[in-house]
């Protein structure tokens, strides 16, 4: 049996509930105007102060009458949700506050320390923020403990390693952020590519290192390039040629389509002398580019980039690029080197509550830019997979079509500063972006391209993983310079460094254009030993030839004399007894012994046969 006046007395509790739910709502967003206003009139206030001029007296009611639908796009309850969303009990990156008409001081957006692991994006059109949103980023990772690596494209990051200098602009924008702003310098350590122009610790890889894959995407090569390429390491890791530098690769090519090499070549498989040359051509002109001195020892240990300085503060490395525009494929390869190194090195840790490092890869449209398939998956199964050993990874980049949809499911936060849409191409791209955003307040097609400098869509992971209302958002200033430091100051800090004398010096071991050198030179000695010998053995057996010819022609020589001789003896010998031939007046004179002596001395001299004393 249902309670008397209970059917009354429901609808009255629950218009009552209603209107005091709307009363709270319209509570909460006339103090969020009220702050608005009162930060406005600071700054106007600190403006007029700076010119020396009187500052009028605060207003002693705020106007907090309705805003235009237009200018306060959200409702009450839509801010609320948003405050709710970026809300965090743990440590949190601050990235700036709700803008909702202005700035909204009271409702911070904010990304979870643990959630930065979980990779993200920050693109924009040039000139809306982007380098600035990344300092911010890893000021806040330093102070938190977080080690940070970024590549410093224009030379703008520098300024990390100097206190930034307060001016009435920005006095002006942080007070109406209401932040807390301080100068302060964040501990960086200066990084160059190999021989770069660009000042800082060097960064070589050795070649065996890189790989034949990520030295495939460097150079061009197709897929049936890249195969023998391929083929060609393995040869040199057998043969225990050690790849250290471009050098070393030509070495061993130049060996394999060589006469002495060209069995060998055909022993690996698949590789026809004709690619082999395709790719010598391109490791030549990829050196002459300028890369020769990127390739060589000492390798660098990518652990230098985990470190922590003795503050307790994550030590921000930059890799100082200034001309990647002459050099994009070997920059993008490079930095996705590292990341290979980091998922090799570091050890399965799973979720963190802080990332080991974060790695912020600017310019990131430079990576996909005519990557082949292989190269692609090697990239999204690395973004995939490194979160898990505690690394996180920020791509930045002009727009979110920049990075194919595989990688772009794999980040957890987006900081979208605004897009123009010039062009047809440009308006369908806008479209597809917004498309990506979870259902919000905003009209974002237009917000997006409304958005003005240091402005930004924002939508993260809260601390249990889920995606946070897209937030208007208008980022804090960073602390640090936002200028370049002097080219003076970078060289004293890059000299001061404890990396230099580890690295500064490069080192030219016994590789596998020594060990081939030493062969062919091994090889051409044994040539020229066998050609004397073989010359040594010719003239022998010509020598033996002429030999055997005049001995033999000496035999005859004395054969034909020993049988004149013969017939000579006959032709003089003693007539039998019956004759009656009277005897020789020789022999009755000296006898017939004596007459036979002399005829065999004559004998013997007119044919050289005598015994020479």
């Amino acid at each position: 049996m249902s309670e008397p006046g209970r059917s009354e007395i429901d609808p009255a509790v629950a218009r009552l509930r209603v209107e005091a739910e709307a009363a709270e709502a319209e509570l909460r967003l006339a103090r969020a105007r009220a702050d608005l206003a009162e930060a406005e009139a600071a700054a106007a206030r600190a403006r007029m102060a700076a010119a020396g001029e009187a500052a009028p007296a605060a207003p002693a009611t705020p106007d907090v009458g309705p805003a235009p639908v237009a200018s306060v796009p959200l409702d009450p309850a839509q801010v609320e949700e948003i405050a709710r969303g970026y809300a965090a009990e743990g440590p949190a990156l601050d990235l700036g506050v709700l803008v909702n008409g202005g700035p909204v001081p009271a409702v911070p957006v904010r990304i979870p320390l643990s959630m930065v692991a979980r990779h993200g994006l920050v693109a924009g059109a040039t000139g809306t923020g982007k380098t600035r949103t990344l300092q911010l980023l890893a000021e806040q990772l330093s102070a938190n403990g977080v080690p940070v690596f970024a590549a410093d494209i224009k030379g703008d990051l520098s300024g990390v390693a100097a206190p930034g200098v307060a001016s009435e602009k920005l006095s002006a924008r942080t007070a109406a952020l209401g932040q807390q702003w301080t100068p302060r310098a964040r501990p960086t350590e200066f990084f160059a590519l190999g021989d770069d122009a660009g000042a800082g610790i060097p960064v070589r890889a050795t070649v065996s290192g890189f790989g034949p894959l990520l030295l495939s995407r460097v150079l061009g090569l197709n897929a049936t390039q890249e195969s023998s390429l391929a083929l060609v390491f393995h040869y040199a890791d057998q043969k225990g040629l050690a790849l250290v530098d471009l050098a070393d690769l030509r070495a061993v090519l130049t060996h394999l389509v060589s006469d002495e090499g060209k069995a060998e070549l055909k022993g690996i498989g698949g590789v026809s002398s004709a690619t082999a040359g395709v790719i010598l051509r391109e490791l030549v002109a990829f050196a002459a580019d300028g890369a020769e001195g990127f390739f060589g020892e000492p390798e660098l240990d990518v652990a230098v980039f985990l470190r922590t300085a003795a503050s307790g503060e994550g030590i921000v490395s930059l890799l100082e690029v200034p001309n990647v525009a002459s050099r994009p494929a070997l920059y993008s390869t490079f930095l996705m080197y590292l990341l290979a190194e980091l998922f090799e090195m570091l050890p399965e840790v799973g979720d963190v509550d802080k990332p080991k490092l974060v790695f912020f890869f600017d310019e990131a449209h430079l990576l996909f830019r005519d990557a082949s398939k292989d190269f692609l998956a090697a990239i999204t199964q690395t973004v995939r997979l490194i979160r898990s050993k505690g690394v996180g990874v920020f791509l930045v980049t002009q727009t979110p079509k920049d990075v194919p949809a595989d990688v772009l499911a794999q980040l957890g936060s987006r900081v979208q500063h605004a897009l123009r849409a010039f062009t047809p191409d440009d308006a369908k791209a806008l479209r597809a972006s917004v498309r990506t955003y979870p259902e919000s307040g905003y009209d974002l097609e237009r917000v997006l391209q409304e958005l003005g400098t240091g402005e930004a869509i924002v939508t993260v992971m809260d601390e249990r993983g889920r995606p946070t209302p897209v937030a208007w958002t208008r980022m804090f200033a960073p602390e640090a310079s936002m200028s370049p430091i002097p080219a003076d100051e970078l060289s004293s800090a890059v000299a001061a460094s404890p990396l230099l004398a580890r690295y500064g010096t490069p080192i030219d071991r016994e590789s596998a254009r020594e060990i081939l050198g030493a062969r062919l030179e091994a090889a051409t000695v044994a040539r020229e030993a066998e050609e004397r010998a073989e010359k040594d053995a010719a003239d022998q057996a010509e020598y033996e030839k002429q030999k055997a010819a005049i001995d033999k022609a000496h035999a005859a020589a004395q054969k034909k004399a020993q049988r004149e001789y013969d017939r000579i003896l006959r032709s003089t010998a003693a007539p039998s007894r019956r004759s009656s031939a009277p005897t020789a007046p020789l022999d009755d004179l000296l006898g017939r012994g004596a007459t036979k002596s002399i005829l065999s001395g004559v004998i013997r001299g007119l044919f050289g046969t005598g015994r020479r004393r």
